[in-house]
């Protein structure tokens, strides 16, 4: 079987790196062309671009999927199936290339969290198990039929890096059973009950603000949603904070906003409860836990 890979981000390594090593045969990865990165604004590839090179696997880096000579080289590729993990959303004139089809694979159990963060977002609303779909693609995002799907139990001490890494490796294991199950015509479809969408849009900075009027609780999930990418933070005497750590303290009573320190520990009073702030990052300054931040710095 002849596939090719569409994706941008390390999130799909294993699973371009699993289909790789198996017997099918990855004849182009498409991904998004090379961007300026860092301090020194240096053009570099995306991860699966460099893996690609590193194993001497054509890559196309369409500045638009909608560009004819794009469609036409991948049309004489003559492809079985398009794969698909966290990627741009492929016009209809692409996604039916392939004799096959093409298939997505999304990091939630659709169709709860359709959109483009839906790792955060079950972080930020405190859900205790997620998983991945791998689904047919069709014209509206995220609503093709369901091919596969597997859970995750979402451990306390998770936060979005743990949970990204461990969804990136189990969605590898996901793709290639979809791809044996194509291939084989041994699968069912099902269809997806749009009455039970849910949205996971893109993550903002309006989002990632910490509202002091919000539960401890709420607070908590929202910096593990965030952490450590693209964080959670405050605005404190006009500067800005970034938390990656914090911990609900039920015993102890502030008001919403109210700040209390020693030497080592910094509480912030909500609506519901105390915030323990473990790990942040002052604006200008490196990332630190508490304890290091009150040696030299205070907030009162």
């Amino acid at each position: 079987m002849k596939i090719v890979f569409f994706a941008t981000p390390d999130f799909a390594i294993p699973s371009l790196k699993i289909l790789h090593e198996s017997k099918y045969e990855i004849i182009a990865v498409v991904t998004a062309p090379d961007k300026q990165r860092g301090r020194g604004r240096n053009f570099s590839p995306t991860p699966i671009k460099q893996f690609a090179v590193d194993n001497n696997i054509k890559v196309f880096t369409p500045e638009k999927l909608n560009d004819e000579k794009f469609e036409n080289e991948l049309i004489e590729l003559q492809p079985d199936l398009f794969v698909v993990v966290a990627f741009r959303i492929l016009p209809r004139k692409i996604f039916t290339i392939p004799k096959l089809g093409s298939f997505n694979l999304h990091g939630s159990i659709l169709p709860k969290y359709r959109g483009a963060a839906p790792i955060q977002w079950a972080l930020i609303y405190g859900d205790n198990e997620t998983g991945l779909t791998t689904f047919f693609l069709e014209d509206k995002v995220d609503t093709g039929n369901i091919i596969l799907s597997e859970k995750i139990k979402i451990e306390d001490s998770d936060n979005f890096e743990s949970l990204h890494d461990k969804m990136s490796l189990l969605g590898a294991d996901l793709v290639l059973k979809t791809v044996t199950h194509i291939e084989e015509g041994n699968y069912q479809l099902t269809d997806q009950d749009n009455s039970l969408a849910t949205p996971a849009p893109k993550i903002t900075k309006e989002i990632c603000k910490i509202e002091w009027t919000k539960s401890a609780k709420e607070i908590h999930n929202l910096v593990r949603g965030l952490s450590p990418y693209p964080t959670a933070f405050f605005i404190h005497n006009e500067k800005s904070y970034k938390v990656f750590s914090t911990k609900i303290i039920f015993d102890k009573k502030l008001s919403s906003g109210e700040i209390e320190q020693n030497k080592s520990e910094m509480f912030f009073g909500t609506s519901e409860c105390t915030i323990q702030i473990l790990e942040l990052q002052p604006e200008g300054r490196k990332r630190m836990s508490t304890e290091d931040f009150l040696r030299g710095y205070s907030l009162k």
